[in-house]
């Protein structure tokens, strides 16, 4: 299995709505000082986020009936997540991943550090 390089997300992304909208100077083409490859697209998210807010303790979730009790809807250009806490959020890109492509998503910012 190979990591994909900048050229082909770029070619698929054009040629194929690989990623819609697709910006260009989202795809990463610096070195790392970590990780596998240095090849990706930095997506971009969305003004929606659901907040993870469980009462007392309430810690444990059931994914197949989730209590959406637990989760504060945000709107907004930021959101502020408790320490230990998540969030949901949607991309503003939609991705078409064909079915040979395996993708990798991290949930890391440079502001959050």
């Amino acid at each position: 299995m190979a990591v994909m390089p900048d050229k082909w997300i770029i070619r698929m992304a054009k040629e194929h709505g690989l990623i819609e909208p697709f910006a260009e100077s989202q795809v990463r083409r610096e070195v790392i000082s970590f990780g596998v490859s240095s090849y990706g697209y930095d997506f971009r998210l969305a003004d929606e986020f659901k907040v993870f807010a469980p009462k007392g303790d309430q810690f444990v979730i059931d994914p197949k009936s989730l209590d959406q009790s637990l989760f504060v809807s945000r709107k907004g250009d930021h959101c502020l997540i408790p320490p230990h806490g998540l969030a949901i959020v949607r991309s503003i890109e939609y991705f078409r991943i064909p079915r040979d492509i395996i993708t990798i998503c991290f949930g890391k910012s440079t502001y959050s550090r």
